[in-house]
């Protein structure tokens, strides 16, 4: 509020501001010429396809496709990158679990941008073969150095790793040094 001749005015952004000198033009922009329009639609897109896309298809997955283990039942609920899950399983809850016999390029720690989306077509891949299975059987092997459960998956009685190696979306990997995924 401000004070006018002992008088209270009302104080408001636009309150008593000549008008602007707009020559003829409408007020208001219309909406479709309006830049920030396609900004926030590119926005909205792309927070779906990052964030709500890949957690709907991972929750499907889960619900949808069981895992079945020598001893327990786990279900996939979220595929980290292309060698990597996370699995509900009743005895000892949440696992992240590696897929042994293949190594894909990593998702979180690219060294180039050409292995970041390589990354992504791998992750998806893996998404797409789970989604498509009869039947994923997996066998425990242990534990690797960073506490991940090792686990050889089976998918309709192949091996998932022959099946990724087979659409390039990974390389044979036995442990050991890795190769780079850039050229």
């Amino acid at each position: 509020m401000a004070r006018h001749k002992n008088n209270i005015v009302r104080f408001s952004r636009g309150y008593r501001r000549p008008p602007k000198w707009n020559m003829g033009l409408a007020r208001r922009r219309n909406r479709i010429a309006d830049p920030r329009f396609y900004l926030r639609a590119v926005i909205g897109f792309a927070t779906f396809g990052l964030v709500a896309l890949p957690g709907i298809a991972d929750g499907a997955l889960s619900i949808l496709r069981p895992l079945k283990a020598e001893s327990e039942s786990c279900r996939i609920y979220q595929v980290v990158d292309g060698d990597t899950v996370r699995m509900w399983c009743p005895d000892s809850g949440n696992v992240s679990a590696r897929l042994t016999g293949f190594d894909t390029p990593e998702l979180f720690s690219p060294q180039c941008s050409t292995e970041l989306a390589a990354a992504l077509k791998a992750k998806w891949a893996l998404r797409r073969v789970l989604w498509q299975a009869d039947e994923v059987r997996i066998v425990r092997d242990g534990n690797d150095r960073y506490g991940r459960a090792l686990v050889a998956a089976y998918i309709d009685d192949a091996p998932l790793a022959r099946r990724m190696i087979a659409d390039g979306h990974a390389r044979a990997y036995g442990g050991g040094a890795r190769q780079t995924w850039c050229a």
